[in-house]
Order: C-alpha cells, then sequence, then structure tokens
C-alpha cells in the first residue's frame, strides 16, 4: 500500500513546481494579444487535421468549462482568430477552425512560450524529463475507485 505522507508529500511537490514554473511562463503571452486560455484554444485547433477541431475536443484540453470555453471561442471568432460553425455529425456541436491570423498568432506565441518551457526544464536531462512525462501521464490514467 502507497504511504499516505509520502503521497501528500509528492502531491504537494508537483502542484508547487507546477504552479511556479507557470507563474514563470506565463508572461510569455504578455504584449502577444492573447491570452493563455486562446492559446490553448489555437495549440489543439492548429493541430487538428485542416486546423478544425470539434469544440468538445477543444473543451476536453481546456481547463475551464463547456460554457466558458464556448464564450472563448465566440470572442476569438469575433476577433477573426478562427471560425466557427454547427458540426453536421453532430446536430448540437460545433467546429472550430484558426483562421490564417490565428495561425500566424499561434505560431508567433508558440515560438516563444516553446522556448521559456525547454529553458525551463533543461534543469532536468533526457532521462528525467522522460521519467517526468511517464509519471505524470501516469498520474492523469482514469481508474476506478
Amino acid at each position: 500500500m502507497t504511504d499516505r505522507r509520502l503521497a501528500i508529500e509528492a502531491w504537494e511537490s508537483l502542484f508547487r513546481a507546477q504552479h511556479e514554473v507557470f507563474d514563470v511562463i506565463s508572461c510569455d503571452f504578455d504584449d502577444t494579444g492573447l491570452s493563455q486560455a486562446e492559446y490553448d484554444v489555437l495549440l489543439t485547433v492548429t493541430r487538428a487535421e485542416d486546423m478544425t477541431a470539434r469544440l468538445r475536443d477543444v473543451t476536453a484540453n481546456m481547463l475551464i468549462s463547456q460554457p466558458s470555453v464556448s464564450r472563448l471561442v465566440d470572442k476569438m471568432a469575433a476577433r477573426g482568430l478562427v471560425s466557427k460553425w454547427p458540426d453536421p455529425e453532430d446536430g448540437r456541436g460545433s467546429l472550430v477552425r484558426a483562421t490564417a491570423e490565428g495561425a500566424a498568432a499561434f505560431r508567433k506565441v508558440a515560438s516563444l512560450h516553446g522556448k521559456s518551457i525547454a529553458e525551463r526544464m533543461s534543469l532536468l536531462d533526457d532521462h528525467e524529463l522522460q521519467q517526468l512525462r511517464d509519471l505524470t501521464a501516469k498520474l492523469r490514467e482514469k481508474k476506478p475507485h
């Protein structure tokens, strides 16, 4: 059985590390015209085939509620960063596509943000990075209670 005290210490350390690293790299979005949330939407959309994703897939990758994601995407559409239309395969769903302007804004920020992430993560060697990736993936697996 897992040592409860150790589990709590490990969780607190993981949480604090994530929070502190996020604070350091959050300035990547200053003066870019994109918020972190908008970047996250564009990250999902630009990685999808034809830079088009279902709204539910965008929501699944976000840390905010579905209604909040929907409002955010509507605001991004009004700014010309994405387009949104009904999903012909799901009457209740929507499709979201990055516009040329949105994709360009994403690439500009992604270059800077990727550099910041790589710089911060360079405190770990490649083996440690692989371990971290694998351990956090394991923590994200859904297990029945």
